[in-house]
């Protein structure tokens, strides 16, 4: 496929595919800016919409970033360029997170990466083969609803588990040991959670039913009537002290799938990979009909996060756990503008 013009209407194209990946409590903590000289778009941290106590560290926002760097990955390929991704390319610049260079030709005339100079930065192979997912980008969102008990074909967790080994990270399903484990430790970061403050006032402040960014009210889901799946509670306790406040419940699946994503080590860098495989999955899973949620509540806490990996059986740290099923559409969120999101285009 001959590469299309970056045209003013490509570039929204390619910016809208980035803004459309998950993020925490959808705060989109990105930003994008082109250089026209390179024919480059540049990944760059947004921290005035950073999680300042659910994320202190910046993984969570690291991990975004990456889903936002396979979209781009998806939407470059799609229209006929060979996307060439480098993570952390400067020292110099901490806030550029990846750069996406939009190579005209196949291997760029010598079938190498671009070598990046920080932290093991060259990352994307030229010749992306993901641009079939270009139309999933617009259907994935998070579905916080009950979902069946229908259980995933072995084909389809397969084909889960090679997308994140094809960004350096492994995804397991677990058993139902490991998964009474982890939704244990999802409750105590819940717990812990409702208790604090600071992280449910941050929390609360990103519900808002107008703008781009946040959740709407409509879209934050039931709760689990039995309490056995603890899915987030953004606005914390009601009146009465209850967990859910006057959230409405719902009987939530009793076996649920709980996909646990990982790396072997946790510098940025994996960070970032584990945000491309993690998308890679979300958006596969989506064309296979496959609703996804994700239970990040236990990362948010230092040492439920280390607990998380004690009962696997080789090392490795735990970047994600993904609640995967068959289940209704549920409602989206709102996203910016590609005009907004895109340096000098305010």
């Amino acid at each position: 496929m001959q590469p299309a013009t970056l045209d003013a209407a490509i570039l929204e194209k390619l910016i809208s595919a980035a803004v459309a990946a998950p993020s925490m409590h959808n705060t989109q903590p990105w930003r994008y800016r082109l250089n026209p000289d390179t024919v480059t778009l540049e990944v760059r941290a947004a921290p005035e919409r950073a999680l300042r106590y659910a994320d202190p560290m910046g993984r969570a926002l690291s991990v975004s970033a990456g889903a936002a760097v396979f979209n781009l990955r998806v939407a470059v390929a799609h229209f006929g360029w060979d996307p060439v991704v480098r993570l952390l390319p400067y020292r110099s610049q901490p806030d550029l997170l990846a750069t996406v260079r939009l190579a005209a030709t196949p291997n760029d005339g010598d079938g190498h990466h671009d070598d990046g100079h920080h932290d093991d930065g060259h990352d994307a192979p030229h010749g992306d083969p993901h641009h079939d997912l270009y139309d999933v980008i617009w259907r994935r969102h998070s579905s916080r609803s009950p979902l069946s008990g229908r259980r995933l074909p072995p084909r389809v967790l397969y084909e889960l588990a090679e997308a994140a080994r094809a960004h350096g990270a492994t995804l397991w399903l677990a058993g139902p040991e490991e998964t009474s484990r982890l939704l244990r430790l999802t409750a105590e970061a819940e717990r812990r959670t409702s208790e604090d403050p600071r992280r449910l006032a941050e929390s609360r402040d990103w519900v808002r039913d107008t703008g781009p960014y946040g959740i709407p009210a409509a879209a934050l889901g039931p709760r689990d009537v039995t309490g056995r799946l603890p899915m987030r509670d953004y606005l914390g306790p009601g009146p009465d002290g209850r967990r859910g406040g006057d959230s409405p419940a719902a009987a939530f699946e009793s076996h649920p799938a709980i996909a646990v994503l990982a790396t072997d080590q946790d510098r940025r860098t994996d960070w970032l990979r584990a945000g491309q495989a993690l998308e890679h999955v979300l958006l596969l899973a989506t064309s296979y009909t496959v609703r996804a949620s994700l239970l990040h509540q236990a990362l948010e806490w230092s040492d439920l996060r280390w607990s998380l990996s004690d009962a696997h059986r080789t090392p490795g740290h735990v970047q994600m756990l993904i609640r995967l099923g068959y289940g209704p559409v549920g409602p989206g969120t709102p996203r910016s503008e590609a005009a907004e999101s895109l340096d000098g285009g305010r």
